[in-house]
């Protein structure tokens, strides 16, 4: 043990943070706890994982290693701790307890019970659907328990027997001699695959793996304001685990086909109203698109090109709430494209008519140069 590089285990710094070494064990233990890794290596590279922070985890006993190469200082000449420290106390329980949660075992007596993965697809919709809501039917594959032989893996669900070893418990438990004396040791039955079954007749549909891939249609209810990107989730409708537990989650992102002419921004609808000059300085009534259909829009004369119209509740819903957001309209006032001789003679006419106040500021700033 006095050989060992506990830093280098947790692959982490000399100067690492007590923080940065927690970071690192947690991600470590859970990547190689025998529960989850299945390889041969796995269960020895778990214990120097828990060794290593049994040691840094502890600021008198990395101090001790730091200084003299070993835990307990100079007199021991390199007897590190040993053994899994969720057995000794201290914190190692409690991190156990975080990073095993996502697997849904209740208790260490219990079978493991275990979520399926999540699945995630797209589902495309229209602008009008986003903003009033839709219902749409969806198809997708996923992983289900066997039909006939309900999730057992024997045939016609019946052909099994209790694992001998477990019990019918999907865990079994060792004890294991350290250097603070003898320890038990609890994990997931191989000889089952932890299922607490042992398959006398697989089944002819599954081939005795318990589930089989189908292809679900199920009915999404897309509410009112909904946006570009969102996801939806159904629980429970995503894959059923490998062994007892309860199946992942239906993820479905949202994608919203862009309007010919409105733009959506949170839950405020925009439009860019081009009318002629004239208009804007006459004062007019536009017909314009929205939501809820045709708007008869009111502008009044002399109105600048860039202002903007606020037209209040006529945007998208806010989801969730009884509320809109607005409508906002932006004048654009554009020139004529040509001119002719009598439009060009009624501009300058036009011209020769405006208030010579509107220059007066320019005059006078350069007749003092």
């Amino acid at each position: 043990m006095a050989n060992k590089d506990y830093y280098q285990i947790l692959g982490v710094e000399k100067n690492a943070s007590a923080d940065e070494i927690k970071s690192a064990y947690r991600r470590l233990a859970k990547k190689y706890h025998p529960d989850v890794n299945k390889t041969p290596e796995a269960a020895e590279k778990f214990k120097d994982i828990n060794e290593a922070y049994e040691v840094l985890g502890d600021d008198k006993k990395r101090a001790n290693y730091d200084q003299f190469g070993s835990a307990d200082g100079p007199q021991f000449g390199g007897g590190g701790a040993g053994g899994f420290g969720d057995f000794f106390g201290g914190g190692f329980s409690d991190i156990f307890s975080d990073i095993f949660s996502s697997f849904g075992r209740g208790g260490s007596r219990g079978r493991v019970m275990e979520k399926g993965e999540d699945i995630f697809v797209n589902l495309s919709i229209s602008f009008e659907e986003a903003a009033f809501g839709v219902e749409k039917s969806i198809s997708f594959s996923k992983i289900e328990k066997c039909s006939a032989c309900h999730g057992t893996g024997a045939k016609d669900g019946k052909e099994y027997s209790v694992c001998p070893d477990c019990h019918g418990s999907g865990r079994v438990r060792f004890q294991q001699n350290t250097m603070f004396g003898t320890t038990i040791r609890e994990t997931g039955c191989t000889t089952c695959n932890a299922t607490g079954k042992v398959v006398k007749i697989k089944c002819d549909k599954c081939g005795g793996k318990g589930y089989e891939k189908i292809v679900k249609t199920v009915d999404v209810k897309v509410p009112a304001g909904i946006d570009d990107g969102q996801t939806l989730k159904m629980r429970g409708e995503g894959n059923a685990p490998i062994r007892d537990g309860i199946n992942g989650d239906l993820n479905i992102r949202i994608s919203v086909a862009p309007h010919k002419i409105l733009v959506r921004k949170g839950n405020d609808i925009y439009l860019d109203l081009y009318i002629p000059f004239t208009q804007a300085l006459l004062g007019t009534k536009v017909e314009i698109p929205t939501l809820k259909g045709v708007y008869q829009l009111t502008i009044p004369p002399l109105t600048p090109s860039g202002t903007v119209m606020r037209l209040k509740n006529k945007g998208v819903k806010i989801l969730n709430r009884e509320s809109y957001g607005d409508m906002l309209v932006s004048i654009k006032a554009e020139p004529p494209k040509t001119l002719d001789k009598q439009t060009k003679k009624l501009l300058e006419e036009l011209d020769s008519k405006i208030d010579e106040k509107l220059y007066s500021k320019y005059q006078n700033f350069l007749s003092k140069r």
